[in-house]
């Protein structure tokens, strides 16, 4: 019988493709403007700056089948497509010709941010988790191993809003390669087993609203739907 002093929160875990293994979850972190062309939209420059990164939560992890409830205090959500890397291993200063050890699979999934929150919060110079970390803010498909694909190094990303294409890219835009993402990140924090990274978005966010249908994929490795409401 547990001891805790209140119930013990609900593991999140990712389901994988073909198997009925579930991947537990230990932290979410994200890449900001790692596509050139989302950067410029964004109002950036788009050479090759270091990466910077953020966080979700576990539990914003919105699973697939769901659908994504729209959040309170904001007049104006973004989608951002995204692929994600799910990681098997982890440690500090990982080298980035052994970082791809770490890789245990791949999936698709929607860093969704509240725009006008996240305007304001950088506009006063102040934090914008808020923007970021809120309730099922973070869409997520099934992972495909590594040990299945391989480890992909281009392959078309999108989204559809009601059937039109709105975000659409290449996992060879990416100005951080996957190798190299994990590499930095492990310089600022110590990656472990359970970890996900979101590798950035394409050109192309925009808003959603209640009663939209999202499609996105990434050909050849995973697929994600979902209504807002």
């Amino acid at each position: 019988m547990s001891n805790t002093v209140v119930p013990v929160p609900h593991r999140v875990t990712l389901a994988v493709r073909g198997t009925d293994a579930l991947f537990p979850v230990r932290r979410v972190y994200c890449v900001g403007r790692n596509y050139a062309a989302h950067a410029v939209e964004m109002g950036h420059d788009p050479n090759r700056e270091a990466p910077f990164f953020f966080q979700k939560n576990p539990d914003n992890l919105l699973l697939s089948d769901n659908a994504f409830p729209y959040p309170s205090l904001s007049a104006t959500v973004h989608h951002e497509v995204e692929c994600f890397i799910a990681l098997q291993g982890g440690g500090s200063d990982i080298a980035v010709e052994n970082a791809l050890d770490t890789v245990y699979g791949y999936g698709v999934a929607v860093d969704f941010t509240r725009r006008d929150l996240q305007d304001e919060a950088k506009a006063k110079s102040r934090p914008w988790e808020m923007s970021k970390a809120f309730e099922h803010s973070a869409p997520a498909s099934h992972i495909v191993t590594a040990a299945d694909i391989g480890h992909p190094t281009a392959a078309a990303i999108t989204l559809k809003r009601n059937d039109t294409l709105v975000q659409e890219g290449n996992l060879d835009q990416m100005i951080w390669k996957v190798p190299e993402i994990i590499a930095e990140l492990s310089r600022a924090v110590r990656l472990a087993p359970g970890d996900i990274i979101l590798t950035g978005t394409p050109a192309g966010v925009g808003p959603v609203e209640r009663g939209d249908r999202i499609d996105c994929a990434i050909a050849g490795i995973a697929e994600l739907s979902f209504k807002v409401v």
